[in-house]
């Protein structure tokens, strides 16, 4: 089993796999073919067993799903054993608990998320509720991160078969940390939602706003750390991603659709992240971010990774964003 190790340093966590021998080495660029693909529909029978499927009226591990949810087959933190937090030293760890799932989106061999029809893709953003929902009911999980990796220098594996990851952790991120500290640092000086304001404040400058539908809105943020970063917000007032109602989901799909598109129109194929910032499960802890309801905004950040991140990243924690937000704002909207 992994050990989440915690740097006392800087308060973040580390997992660390204490099992693996094999030395690190840059991973090759090959692509498993289509015909050998283990998350294709038919191949049911090369993955774990299925955690949660969309289905009609198939049996499990069988043919005729939607979208499908699997353990990762390695796992870097796994649902079995109880959660131990041991002091080592001056250091603390805690034990390697969580959950690593793999969320496959089609059941077709598809090389873009946006070439997937938007019935198709909310299904997906449903079953990432459904995941969320049940993960919270598990006290030993403190935070539930979904995400997707597109093109190698993105971190994707070989697989290029439509597919995000769920891990759920037992500890919040302190990235998660940082934007609830801010938002509860605004709220209690201004008894506003910082991201409602900021929703308010970028419909009406308008200079980073690239789209807005019904329910979200898509723009480029104020402080962008890569160039064609985008933030997606949902226009009602939620503190988690649970409370995504149907016709949210429906105007969600589309609007992920319409930008991962207008993104490979403008930048051409390109490797990128998109994470989904939801709040930390509240059932561990009593009393854990008192005033999250009103505080927090639930969002998705989609990062390009067009450039590496350097030395100078690494030791500041400054990022150096080559392309202004305007500018990117302003190209995304002239493609529309």
């Amino acid at each position: 089993m992994s050990e989440v190790r915690r740097d006392i340093v800087t308060d973040t966590w580390v997992i660390i796999d204490t099992e693996n021998d094999k030395l690190p080495k840059m991973g090759a660029d090959g692509k498993i073919p289509e015909g050998d693909c283990p998350l294709c529909e038919g191949h049911e029978n090369r993955t774990p067993n299925e955690i949660y499927a969309v289905r009609t009226d198939s049996a499990p591990n069988s043919p005729g799903w939607k979208v499908r949810v699997i353990p990762n087959i390695k796992p870097i933190l796994k649902v079995e054993g109880e959660l131990t937090k041991i002091g080592v030293g001056v250091y603390d760890m805690v034990s390697g608990v969580g959950a690593n799932e793999v969320i496959v989106e089609t059941p077709q061999h598809t090389d873009h998320f946006f070439e997937l029809s938007s019935n198709q893709i909310e299904l997906v953003l449903n079953t990432y509720r459904v995941r969320i929902e049940d993960l919270h009911r598990d006290k030993r999980l403190r935070y539930i991160l979904i995400f997707k990796n597109h093109g190698r220098l993105a971190g994707a594996s070989t697989l290029r078969h439509q597919h995000s990851d769920l891990i759920a952790l037992p500890d919040t991120p302190i990235r998660i940390k940082q934007k609830l500290s801010g938002a509860c640092e605004y709220f209690g000086y201004k008894e506003r939602c910082l991201f409602c304001d900021i929703i308010q404040q970028e419909i009406e400058m308008a200079d980073r706003l690239i789209f807005q539908s019904e329910r979200f809105v898509v723009l480029a943020p104020y402080a962008s750390r890569f160039p064609f970063e985008i933030l997606i917000l949902p226009k009602r007032h939620a503190f988690t991603y649970k409370l995504i109602d149907q016709l949210e989901l429906k105007d969600l799909a589309t609007v992920f659709k319409k930008i991962l598109k207008l993104m490979y129109e403008v930048l051409g194929e390109h490797p990128y992240n998109f994470i989904l910032n939801d709040s930390p499960n509240l059932l561990p802890k009593a009393n854990y971010w008192k005033t999250i309801e009103s505080d927090y905004h639930w969002h998705i950040e989609i990062t390009p990774r067009i450039y590496r991140s350097t030395g100078f990243e690494l030791g500041t924690g400054f990022y150096i964003n080559s392309f202004s937000p305007e500018k990117a704002a302003r190209i995304l909207r002239q493609h529309l």
